[in-house]
């Protein structure tokens, strides 16, 4: 998979080209991750990088977290998260080693990952995009309603409920979003900050994880194979 880094998404500016042409980008602060541990193979059944991101005063946390740390001679961190890695490229990494965004010099795109922003429970306009009954005389209180689900009240072998993935009304946002494929606009290494073109998911000030793109867009691929 390659390496991965943790970082804050910052918030939304724009940034301008020689050309004059206005860009949007998001900025995220990512880094400097520590990496805390290093799986194995051989003791713990695959290969692996486990990083840790931000700093935690040591009584907001565990005894067994911070002695973890410790053995990598680094202060307690807030997140920890880890990427896969080919035994040979776990050679390469070393326990107590810093990976700051100096490490995507070179890099064309990124994928992030965050937690969207949570909606509560939403209803089908809002979470599924339905155009609603007929706002005319003679819809009474139904404009927002789902319509009848009868249709799909019978799962042919698998009793009497409701057919698993109908679309209604339920809890919406709060979960795992990935965008790929961003182009990296600029990158201080002097702050760790990282401009990427467009929207990362999740509000300001949320963890994000930033890592070079896995699978590119054919669009992307033309884009990277003129370079």
């Amino acid at each position: 998979m390659g390496m991965s880094l943790l970082g804050k998404k910052i918030g939304m500016t724009r940034v301008y080209t020689d050309a004059g042409v206005s860009v949007p980008v998001t900025v995220i602060e990512a880094g400097p991750c520590v990496i805390t541990q290093l799986r194995t193979a051989e003791k713990d059944g695959y290969a692996a990088v486990q990083i840790g991101f931000g700093e935690v005063r040591p009584k907001n946390s565990t005894i067994p977290l911070i002695a973890h740390d410790f053995k990598a001679g680094t202060t307690p961190k807030r997140h920890h998260r880890e990427f896969r890695v080919t035994p040979e490229e776990a050679k390469n990494y070393s326990l107590g080693q810093a990976l700051t965004v100096k490490d995507l010099d070179g890099k064309m795109f990124v994928d992030v990952v965050g937690t969207s922003k949570g909606k509560g429970f939403a209803g089908v306009m809002k979470r599924h995009h339905f155009k609603g009954m007929f706002a005319s005389h003679g819809t009474e209180r139904k404009h927002r309603a789902p319509g009848s689900i009868g249709g799909l009240c019978s799962n042919r072998g698998f009793g009497g409920g409701l057919k698993k993935g109908k679309r209604m009304p339920g809890h919406m946002g709060a979960e795992r979003v990935t965008v790929r494929n961003l182009d990296i606009v600029s990158i201080d290494a002097d702050r760790n900050l990282i401009m990427v073109k467009g929207p990362v998911p999740g509000a300001n000030s949320g963890l994000v994880e930033v890592r070079p793109s896995v699978r590119l867009y054919k669009s992307k691929a033309k884009k990277l194979a003129a370079k």
